[in-house]
Parts: C-alpha cells; structure tokens; sequence
C-alpha cells in the first residue's frame, strides 16, 4: 500500500469506507425487520398453541380450520424467512454495484483534488531544469494545498533572487577582472616590440603573456559557466556533426560526423565541442589519437570525444566536473582552467541532457554528450 500513488489510496480508502458503511448499513436494516416480524407474530396463536385437553373438545371441521390456519401460519414464517434472505442477498448485491459505482466517482474525486498537486510537480518539474522564473500561481480558495502552492513560489522567489545575484556577481567580476588583463597584455606586447630588447626582457615578456592569457582563459570560462547555468535564450537548429566539422578542422582528430541536429544555443554548443577536444588533444600521450564522432538515437542526439591518455581511476571521473577541480597528474598543466568539463554539464543541462564520462580501454578518457533531438 505504501508504494501505491496517492490517488489510488484515496480511492481505496473512499471505497473501503463507502463498503463498511453500507455493509453496517444493511446489517441494521436486516436486524430492525427481523426484530418486526417477530414482534408482530408474538401475538397470533396457532392450534399448536393450544392445551391437548382442548384440542380433543374440538370437531372435525374445527381441527380442519385450525390445521388450515396452521399450514397458513408456516407458510408465512416461510415467506418471512425468504424475505429476510432476499433481504440480505439482494442488499449485498446492491452494496457491491454501489460501491463500484462510488470507487469510480471516489477516483474522479481524487483526480480533482489533486489537480493543485500535479500542477505544483510539473512547476517543479521545470523549475529543476533551470527556469527558476516560473511560478505556481495557484487560484483557488484559501486551503492548505493554496498554503503550500504559495510558500513554494516564495521559495523560488527567493532562490531566483540568489541566483540571479550570484550571477551579476560572477559576470561584473569577470568583467572588471577582465579589463586590467588586457591593459597587461597590451603594454607587454608593447615593451616586446621595441628594437633589439635584452634576452631577459623577452623571456619575462612571453612568460608574463603566457600567465596572463590563462587568466584570461579562465575568465572566459567563468562567463561561459555562468551564461550555460542560466534558461536558453537562443534556440537555433544546430548539427552537432557541423558543429564539430568546424571545430575539427585544423585538428589532428578522427572524425565520424553523421547528423545529430538538436535546438539550442549554437555558441554554447561550440564550446562544449571546443573543450572536449581540446582536453583530449591537451591531456593525450605523446603520438597519441583523438576520436570525434556525433549521431543520432531514437530522439536522442549524441557527441563522443575520447583520446588514448593516460590511464584514469574510475572514482577519479566524477570530480573532473566540478569547477577547478582535476586530476592529480593534470594539475601542472598550464594550459587548462580546470572549468572546460563544468562548462560542459552545464550546458548539456540547460540544453536538457547530460553528459557521462568514462575510462577507455587501453587509458584515456570517453566523453559522451546527449541533447534532446529536434522535435
């Protein structure tokens, strides 16, 4: 019973208390005309009620009216008796057709008052793919199912609010965090360009270039990070196998592009394709290979990137798409932000899919995206 849904154990219970109220009902009623017919035979007498040295006085006739009466008397008890039954049988079947009848209304019932119920599920059910700007909005008298639609939209209300501050915060850092890199950037590219500068200039110079476009690097990833966690603005048809045609082209990579289009952001899309290779081109041995390949299942379409890198602990996988975080033998890299595989998630999130990652046979790494196909 307790892994039924709600809405048949309100009808069991409806029907189960419409069956024992009628079942009580017709008990009574069996009782009380069972209790008034003998009441009303307590006062008729019979022959057979009558003393032997009185029925010897009586004559022929006078015994054959008695005996008359008599068979007419057990003839009615008899008649009493059937009634009583047909009482009891056609009453339990009557109970059993109205019973019928009350679990189907008892289910329309149900299906009426939870109808707030299952517009507040399918709420949350958007909310948790990333519309935090829907609300409930429930209309109807001020009951306890009113009670619980509203406290829910004051919670999204207030979680909107928090989502919304952090990213303006993300985005405003980014931005001013930005700006004074590129002034870096420019005024070393300026001291590099001067006539004949020392050695020792020109090896602080790109080293100073090379930190400084991973920063900036880093920032364009967190504004990537924090535009895939927000609702689809854009939604455009896009071919991942074009997606990844473009990206592949001036790339060492195997590909097998067959037609995967899917409706979204086609920036975003790009970047999930652009950091999936470049991690397999960035993380892979010496001589190593890289695989693309992109199709379509059912309404599923799919992208696939894996290289032959390194072996990888299964248990080690997981934390790759948390922000910042890589594997130990990755940490020195100086190339990577430690966001491209977050990026990744939350985009194919906010696309409504996912993405799984698993080891290769052989070392490497086996990244798999799925995004809902084009309806």
């Amino acid at each position: 019973m307790k892994h039924l849904r709600i809405r048949v154990r309100l009808t069991a219970l409806f029907g189960a208390l419409f069956l024992a109220g009628g079942a009580l009902l017709l008990g009574l009623t069996y009782l009380l005309v069972e209790q008034n017919i003998h009441q009303r035979n307590a006062g008729s007498a019979t022959i057979s009620d009558l003393p032997e040295d009185a029925k010897n006085l009586l004559g022929a006739d006078q015994r054959r009216f008695f005996d008359l009466v008599q068979q007419l008397q057990q003839r009615q008890d008899r008649i009493e008796r059937d009634t009583l039954n047909a009482l009891l049988t056609q009453g339990a079947i009557a109970l059993g057709l109205v019973t019928v009848i009350g679990i189907g209304f008892g289910w329309l019932m149900a299906e009426r008052a939870l109808r707030p119920v299952g517009q507040i599920t399918e709420t949350a059910r958007r909310v948790a793919g990333g519309n935090l700007h829907e609300r409930i909005a429930l209309q109807g008298p001020r009951d306890e199912i009113k009670e619980l639609a509203d406290t829910f939209d004051s919670m999204l209300e207030r979680l909107d609010q928090a989502f919304d501050g952090q990213r303006r915060f993300a985005a405003n850092a980014s931005h001013e965090l930005r700006t004074p890199l590129t002034i870096n950037r420019t005024l070393i590219e300026v001291a590099l360009s001067r006539p004949d500068p020392p050695p020792e200039v020109v090896q602080l110079g790109e080293t100073l270039l090379a930190v400084n476009a991973r920063h900036e690097r880093l920032i364009d990833g967190l504004l990537t990070l924090v535009a895939s966690e927000q609702a689809l603005t854009v939604r455009d048809r896009v071919d991942l196998a074009e997606v990844a045609r473009h990206v592949v082209a001036d790339k060492d990579v195997e590909a097998a592009l067959d037609p995967a289009p899917v409706i979204g952001d086609p920036v975003l899309l790009e970047r999930v394709v652009q950091n999936l290779v470049d991690n397999a081109l960035a993380y892979n041995v010496p001589d190593g290979r890289v695989w693309v390949s992109t199709g379509r299942s059912g309404n599923r379409a799919r992208l696939v990137v894996e290289n032959t890198g390194p072996a990888i602990p299964g248990y080690e996988i997981p934390g790759l798409f948390e922000p910042f975080r890589r594997l130990r033998s990755r940490t020195g890299s100086a190339r990577g932000t430690g966001l491209g595989l977050s990026i990744v998630r939350s985009v194919a999130t906010a696309h409504g899919g996912g993405v799984e990652a698993e080891p290769r046979d052989g070392g490497g790494l086996r990244v798999t995206v799925t995004l809902p196909t084009e309806n």
